[in-house]
């Protein structure tokens, strides 16, 4: 059968493959720790399920509602991110959609012509240069580096710029790396931008983690340049933050004119998110904040555990996450032993192991791999021990 070309373009998720994986393996009787997925180990909080059995009980959980979603929903959404961004936006220039990851593909299809360009910081996310690439553009990528705590370099960045771009992404905390954006980095963006003088470039800032950090300050670029607001757009959600990565709702704040484009698209593909999930996720954003509060402590007493025992492995780099869920080592000590050429091949050594981590490679970071702490301490410690037993082996 003949498959598009479009489609065959893309790569698939190496994080969803290793998931997918471990659960195969797993399935077969093997003993493997996952250190793979993305998502919080908690369950939804008890408030925002009930939100959602009340929806169901009143009869309001199995219809449409509006495009870019319940009104409710977006004036919360629009409060979150001016609380979060000291911003002003109105709920008219808000759309909620199924995921954060479908409110970018919505986005990227709004403002991307053939060939038009999105800066990218490397590592990123695997999705960023796939999503870019589905909507016709090119994945421009501004690579950083680990001794630098993965910022950006202002020249390296005026240097990737374009009369084609269209946008930056900003991912802050960063998944894989955990790291922070600082002031400066902030401001060297700004600085680009006003020196490019092109009213068509927009910052995209993915929030998905900002309210996962441990160390530092976040810094919304609105707090640091806060003229750029109108080429600002904001992507966030509830998945990482609630426990609520299966409910599948994620929302953006923008210009009113792309967000209509964004509700014409998508009312052409899903229509509305999924009308229980709008009304659960509206519990979470507007109900009481302590179980958001409880995982995030949860998750630093993790990471403080899972880095201590990366830095007690031998040939082993890492630095200290600042935020999200994940630990970024570099592992190119252990390249070329036992003919291993690189973080893939070595990435399926260690799940012979019994420990399942995500390759760099996916993530354009070569020579790393990640490894999730958003699972149970004991998983943590057997696992990083695991792993350690695994690299002392390698001749």
């Amino acid at each position: 059968m003949r498959i598009s070309e479009r489609v065959r373009r893309i790569a698939p998720s190496l994080t969803l493959a290793v998931t997918q994986r471990a659960a195969q393996l797993r399935a077969a009787g093997h003993d493997i720790i996952g250190f793979g997925a993305g998502e919080p180990d908690f369950d939804t909080p008890d408030h925002i399920k009930q939100a959602a059995a009340d929806a169901m009980a009143r009869g309001t959980a199995g219809k449409y509602t509006a495009v870019p979603g319940l009104i409710e929903l977006r004036r919360a959404v629009a409060d979150e991110i001016n609380r979060a961004h000291d911003a002003d936006i109105k709920p008219e220039e808000t759309i909620v959609s199924c995921g954060a990851k479908h409110a970018l593909f919505n986005l990227f299809l709004s403002i991307l012509d053939e060939d038009d360009e999105v800066i990218i910081p490397s590592p990123c996310w695997v999705s960023y240069p796939e999503l870019v690439q589905m909507s016709g553009g090119r994945a421009v990528i501004l690579e950083t580096h680990a001794d630098e705590g993965f910022q950006i370099d202002e020249h390296a960045l005026a240097a990737r710029m374009s009369n084609r771009t269209r946008a930056i992404v900003l991912c802050s905390p960063s998944n894989p790396t955990g790291a922070l954006y600082d002031e400066r980095s902030l401001t060297a963006v700004a600085r680009v931008i006003h020196e490019r003088g092109n009213p068509d470039l927009f910052v995209i800032t993915d929030d998905i983690y900002r309210r996962l950090v441990y160390r530092g300050k976040w810094l919304s670029l609105e707090h640091v340049a806060p003229e750029l607001r109108s080429r600002m757009i904001f992507i966030d959600g509830v998945s990482k933050a609630y426990a609520m990565t299966g409910w599948r709702i994620g929302y953006c704040a923008a210009p009113k004119v792309l967000i209509d484009a964004m509700i014409t698209l998508q009312g052409q593909s899903t229509t509305n998110a999924a009308t229980i999930a709008q009304w659960a996720a509206l519990a979470g954003l507007t109900g009481p904040q302590e179980t958001v509060e409880h995982m995030r402590r949860e998750f630093d007493r993790r990471r403080q555990v899972m880095i201590e025992g990366l830095r007690r492995i031998p040939g082993l780099k890492v630095n200290e996450p600042d935020g999200a869920f994940y630990a970024f080592p570099d592992v190119t000590a252990f390249l070329g032993r036992d003919g291993i050429v690189d973080d893939v091949q070595l990435a399926e050594r260690i799940l012979e192991g019994g420990v399942a981590l995500v390759p760099g490679s996916g993530f354009l970071a070569p020579g790393f791999v990640r490894l999730s702490y958003a699972t149970s301490m004991k998983n943590i410690e057997a696992g990083v021990a695991r792993l350690a037993a695994t690299l002392s082996s390698l001749a």
